[in-house]
């Protein structure tokens, strides 16, 4: 005899044999010994959790001629029918192949005639949302109000496809992802069966693959089992089997990119590379990795919800020891984004290391603002260290034994001559211009300005006497930004004082009269009075 893949010799034949469905089975046990069988059921859930097995277990109890609290008794001529596939009760359609008017009208059809062994026919339809709209149109009335002999059994893993009208005129049942726990009692009750020994390790990484599938941990169990004939399989040989590695590289990979070591995350990749490991898979037990150190990052308390063994927990608490939420968080969206990139890239490779460098240096990120805590930690860092550096000085740490640190200075604009008098001038004519090159702040105060060429050459702004404008001028900021909006529109540097005016007239009215301020020839600019236009 050929032989059989585990996940079909051991399918559950009783409720009994299913994991992680209990909710499920309860209730659809309670309806076979209250008699209270439906006419419609709509199984949904991610794939491999039992939609199908439940299926079949209720199809043969449904027609037992000698049913049991936990489902069929096995024994009867129905069971071994439907066991073996020689009943003409129970139909497996798969939706995918026959999934026009044509095959649902053939349905139709033969739930007219009353089953010729048992009390129901039953109709298992799989993949219920590749059936054409059209299709399922065409059934909804057989649906809705079948004959009393026939149940309808509809099993998808995409519920969102198919229409409100079909899911209304059924019991909808939802089907749990199966937990690690359930998964690897399964596979060591199976492993029992078989006679062999396995690595409880092996069996916790097994299903955590799985993602919550029952068939897939069985399948991976069984490439595992094709490995090693005879003998104890071992951790590390379910990870080579399987293209993983040990967490161990999980931590020396955080580790780098927490210290911002880019040449180490990228030598790790190429050790994990020139090993022959799949890198997609990889980054998807990585991903699962910063899970877990986000969970404990989160709360304490989640530590029940992470399988792994207790040393690597250890290692995992000494890595959470030096993690802040923030940045955990933008890990994973960075490398979960990595995941989708890679799925049909050729260079897979410079793609993740891509993402290491990402991580690592948090000043590339300048437009995320999920970076900006990662930003500010490193920040922090260069100047706890005092190997810094700012706009005005670049600051290089001295080694030890040094007398003092090696300090480079740096002019972000080039060193400009100084403005003589036509330049002032100037910049009086486009003071407007000068207006709208500045920001919000400093434009507030220009417009209430009044700009005088000195005697010694210098601009003058008067303000308004008592105006606060004149202290805010003083600071820094605003008196570096004028300096450089004089700079860009002259090309030269404009010393200039700002000053309170003792005088008022100047600013009475609106009108801009200059001579109880400036002496005579100081400027040669016309004054607008509300008479005439005269020259100072």
């Amino acid at each position: 005899m050929s032989y059989v893949a585990l996940y079909r010799k051991f399918r559950p034949s009783s409720f009994s044999e299913v994991k992680g469905q209990d909710h499920i089975v309860t209730t659809l046990r309670n309806q076979l010994i209250s008699g209270r069988i439906g006419h419609a059921y709509l199984f949904t859930g991610t794939r491999g959790t039992g939609k199908t097995t439940i299926a079949r277990i209720m199809a043969r109890a449904i027609n037992c001629e000698h049913p049991t609290p936990d489902g069929p008794c096995g024994e009867c001529d129905s069971c071994r029918s439907i066991a073996d596939g020689s009943s003409l009760n129970v139909y497996e359609i798969d939706g995918a192949s026959n999934n026009g008017v044509d095959n649902v009208r053939a349905i139709i059809e033969s739930v007219t005639y009353r089953p010729t062994l048992g009390k129901y026919k039953v109709y298992i339809i799989d993949e219920v949302h590749m059936i054409t709209n059209e299709a399922l149109n065409a059934l909804l009335k057989t649906l809705e109000e079948p004959p009393e002999w026939v149940v309808f059994i509809l099993a998808t893993t995409e519920l969102h496809k198919l229409t409100s009208t079909v899911v209304s005129r059924c019991q909808r049942y939802e089907f749990r992802r199966i937990g690690i726990e359930s998964i690897v009692r399964r596979m060591q009750e199976l492993m029992d069966a078989e006679g062999r020994k396995i690595d409880e390790r092996a069996l916790t990484y097994i299903a955590r693959k799985a993602d919550g599938s029952m068939r897939d941990a069985l399948s991976l169990l069984d490439q595992t089992i094709a490995f090693r004939s005879e003998g104890e399989i071992t951790y590390d040989e379910t990870l080579e089997v399987l293209g993983a590695v040990d967490t161990e590289v999980f931590s020396r990979l955080y580790n780098g990119i927490i210290s911002r070591n880019a040449t180490a995350c990228i030598g790790i990749i190429d050790e994990i590379t020139m090993q022959g490991k799949d890198i997609t898979q990889f980054i998807t037990d990585f991903v699962w990795y910063l899970r877990n150190i986000m969970l404990m990052c989160a709360s304490p308390d989640t530590e029940s919800l992470i399988d792994i063994s207790s040393g690597n927990m250890k290692r995992l608490k000494d890595d959470v020891a030096r993690s802040e939420l923030d940045n955990v968080i933008r890990y994973v969206r960075v490398f979960s984004e990595l995941l989708s990139q890679i799925r049909y890239a050729t260079q897979k490779r410079v793609y993740v290391e891509i993402a290491c460098i990402r991580c690592c240096e948090p000043r590339m990120a300048i437009k995320d603002p999920e970076a900006l805590n990662d930003r500010v930690s490193a920040l922090e860092e260069i100047i706890k260290n005092g190997n810094f550096s700012v706009s005005s000085m670049q600051i290089n740490a001295a080694s030890e034994g040094d007398p003092k640190p090696e300090v480079k200075t740096s002019v972000l604009r080039a060193e400009m001559p100084k403005a003589v008098p036509d330049d002032i001038r100037k910049v009086i004519e486009c003071w407007s211009d000068i207006l709208s090159d500045s920001k919000d702040e400093l434009r507030a105060i220009l417009r209430k300005c009044k700009p005088v060429l000195g005697d010694d050459g210098k601009l003058i702004i008067y303000l308004p006497e008592g105006d606060m404008g004149v202290k805010l001028m003083a600071e820094p900021d605003l008196s570096g930004e004028l300096s450089e909006v004089f700079e860009d529109r002259v090309g030269k540097t404009v010393d200039y004082i700002v000053k309170a005016a003792e005088s008022g007239d100047m600013f009475d009215n609106g009108i801009y009269d200059l001579r109880n301020l400036v002496k005579p020839g100081a400027l040669n600019v016309p004054i607008e009075s509300e008479d005439e236009t005269e020259e100072i």
